[in-house]
This record gives C-alpha cells, structure tokens and sequence, in this order.
C-alpha cells in the first residue's frame, strides 16, 4: 500500500503516518510547516518531507489512498491533484475507520476526560497482556505513538466532536461506528465552530441517534447536561452509566475499598475517579475483571499534562494540567484543594483558546477558581490579535470571573514573580494551560 498524507505534521497526521509505516505501508506526506515534536519524530522515521510546501508531483496513480489532515484547505493543490486523478482521498478518522472496519470498535467520546479514559483502558490492556490498537490525542509513557494499527481484533479510540477536516465538517466521533461508546460528560467548548449551546449538544445527539441497537452506550449518571442530551435523542444503543465511587483520603493519597482488598491510587479527584469508572466499564465490557483493572489503576500515574506532577518536595507540589474549559478549570482546582487540604493552592489560568478569549464565552468562568487561595489569570494581548478578537481588560476579566482579588497579568514571566514572592512552603501550584504560558521557564520554582 502506498499512502500520502496531506498536513503530515499535525499531533495525530505524524502519529498515523508512522503507525502506517510500522505496518509495512509506503508513506509520504506534506506540509507547509512542521515543529518539533513532530518534526525530530518524522525524521527519525524516515517520513520528514525534504522541504515544506506542497508538492503536485507527489500525487501520483500510483497511490492507494490521500489522507487529508484537519488543517489542510479545501483549496491545497495535492488534494486537488489527487481528486483530478480519482485517488481515494480520506480524512484521518474515516481513514481509521477503513483500518479498523473488522476490530471490535471503542470511542471515548465527551467534552473532558477522554484522554485520560482511554488511556486508563489502554495501560490496563496493557497490563493483563492483551493485544489492541488505538488512538489516543496525548503521548503516553510506555507507548511509542498516540496510534497503533495492526492485526488485533480491538481499538481503543478517543473520538472528538471537532469537524474531520476542511472537506467534511462532521465530527470526528461520527465516523468511528464504535460498538461501545463512552460519553463522559458535554460542555460548551470550540465557540468558534459550534456558536451556540444547542449547535454543541446537537454534535452528541448524532453520535447517540446514529448508534446501532446491538452497540453500548456508557455515560456519566452526574452529568445533568448528558441526560439532557439523552432526552432530546432516539437512542437504540443499550445504556449503562457510571458515577464517582466512594473514596477515601489519607495522607494526600486516594483509595477505594473493595468487598475484597484496598486499592490505593496516584490519580484523585472526583472527575478522575469518575473516569476511571467509566474505563471500568468499558474494561468488564471486553473480559477485564474488576480486580484486574483496579490492580492495574494503582501503577496509573495519568496522561501527559492531566494533573501532571511537575516538581515535588516535603514542601510543595506543582502540576500541570490540560484545563481550559470552564468546568474543567472547577473541577480540577477542587480535586487539587480536596487532596492536599492542609496546603494553600496557587491557582494559575492561562486563557488561550479562541473561546475562553470570547466576551460571548468568558462569563462561563464565573466563579470556577473561588476554592484556589490565590488565583491568577494569564493572557497575552497578541493572541487576541492573532485570533481576531477585541481587545480584553484586566478589569473585564475579574468581572467575567467575578473575583475582585483575581491577580491578572499579560507577562507569562511576573507569574514567576508573583509565587517567588509568596513563600510558597506548604503550597500547591496548579498550571492550567491548552498553551504553554509563552514558554516560561516553570522550572525556576523548582
């Protein structure tokens, strides 16, 4: 087989890209930039382009298939050349789908938590020693790519609801036809394409509407937003919900207790101990006992920048995490406030995304870091431009959160400033960034 990819260099197209080679295919691909970590994998792999651009003559009958990445246009002149010459041409999740049409199919699916779900039922598969492919949108310890493609009979999927690409503006999740899917909660996110609450929610009611009545659909019993959801869909798919599990807190570290044994794991948090839930069920749903699962939890230590430990001493303890959405910003400053309750939280928010920079959308953040004993806001101006949105002031942002004490700042490097002079003994830090907080050296604080 020989395939060329359109958008090589996107988190997931390169991920495919090698998948695709390690399976024995014959892969090129395009773009007119591509950064690192991309970039030093492709190389490694033989697979980086010898200069960006796009290149016609790369499109030739001699291929079997075109993959189109999300942010290839509708207008790129290989795509245009493979239509001219009737080569296949695929976006990623339907070209996923061809790859996997005879597996057993399983899509996480849900405004927050997918990552973190699938690669729960990734690292127990793992662990009990079964075969499986799959993708999943973080790099996970102990996993070479975020996609694997081979001859197993499972794939673990994590399916958004973000548009397949510039030709095909459905869901991703809706190509996947899984036979077990899991929603994990719905909240309004991509402002920018979905511009209203119900043109978000209507994504979920295709995914559920278009479920086969032999298929299973899990979802989280304490999402009010998902029963709302159920409620306006035709749903055939046979139903089984999940909720948070009675835990426990004891030294900063989380268990549950079994009828049979104590488990005690590196995860916490309500929303953590709920997506576990959900991956349990999902594990009984393909042979995995509980016992077998909740061993294999207790050596979890999370998906790359979901509650990611960054430094820790006898003093204090820094993570990383994936939150940007209003909820999800809630969520996690409580679970962090809730384990480490006899330290003080230093919470710090950047606002990246086109949404969460939205006057339209900002109002969402309305008390969701009032648990945090110190709260920071963090926003650079020249993103508002470069998204086209109008300028935001410090006193709007602490309006929006309804927080007069919100410290806000638009210089990534005074956040070091601000907790150097705090004496920070005792303290949880918590960074919470889609971004990266114009690459400030968070390692100063170690």
């Amino acid at each position: 087989m020989r395939i060329h990819l359109v958008a090589l260099g996107g988190a997931v197209m390169h991920n495919l890209a090698i998948a695709l080679k390690n399976k024995g295919y014959t892969i090129t691909g395009s773009d007119d930039e591509i950064f690192e970590p991309s970039l030093s994998r492709l190389q490694q792999h033989g697979l980086l382009p010898e200069q960006p651009g796009w290149f016609t003559e790369k499109i030739t009958s001699s291929l079997n298939a075109v993959i189109l990445g999300m942010h290839a246009r509708a207008d790129n002149p290989e795509l245009l050349e493979a239509q001219r010459l009737n080569i296949s041409v695929y976006n990623f999740p339907e070209y996923v789908y061809e790859q996997s049409k005879n597996k057993n199919r399983i899509a996480v699916c849900g405004s927050h938590g997918k990552t973190t779900i699938t690669s729960m039922i990734m690292h127990c598969l793992k662990k009990a020693d079964r075969d499986f492919d799959y993708l999943v949108g973080a790099q996970l310890e102990g996993f070479e790519t975020m996609v694997q493609l081979s001859d197993a009979n499972t794939i673990i999927i994590e399916g958004d609801e973000y548009f397949a690409s510039a030709l095909d503006k459905r869901p991703k999740f809706l190509f996947y036809q899984p036979h077990i899917t899991l929603i994990s909660g719905i909240e309004w996110d991509h402002f920018n394409v979905f511009p209203t609450w119900q043109d978000y929610k209507n994504q979920f009611i295709q995914l559920i509407n278009s479920l086969h009545k032999d298929s299973f659909l899990i979802y989280n019993a304490e999402d009010k937003n998902i029963d709302e959801v159920l409620t306006a869909s035709t749903c055939k798919a046979q139903l089984l919900s999940y909720a948070t599990p009675n835990y426990i807190i004891t030294n900063e570290n989380t268990s549950i207790q079994t009828v049979e044994k104590k488990y005690t794991f590196n995860i916490f948090g309500k929303h953590n101990l709920q997506n576990m839930m959900g991956a349990k069920n999902i594990c009984n749903l393909i042979g995995i006992n509980d016992e077998t699962f909740y061993s294999a939890m207790q050596t979890f230590k999370g998906a790359s920048k979901r509650l990611e430990i960054f430094y820790k001493n006898d003093k204090k303890i820094i993570f990383r995490d994936f939150a940007h959405a209003p909820s999800k910003v809630k969520a996690t400053i409580d679970a962090v406030k809730e384990q480490y309750l006899d330290k003080r939280l230093i919470a710090c928010l950047e606002l990246y995304t086109f949404s969460s920079l939205n006057k339209s959308f900002i109002p969402q953040y309305k008390n969701t870091m009032q648990n945090a004993d110190v709260r920071i806001v963090y926003f650079n101006p020249h993103t508002l431009t470069l998204k086209k949105l109008p300028a935001l002031t410090i006193e709007e942002v602490k309006k929006y959160f309804n927080d007069d004490e919100l410290i806000v700042l638009h210089d990534s490097n005074e956040i070091i400033s601000i907790i150097k002079k705090l004496n920070f003994d005792n303290t949880a830090v918590l960074l919470m960034s889609s971004g990266n907080f114009d690459n400030v050296d968070f390692n100063v604080l170690t």
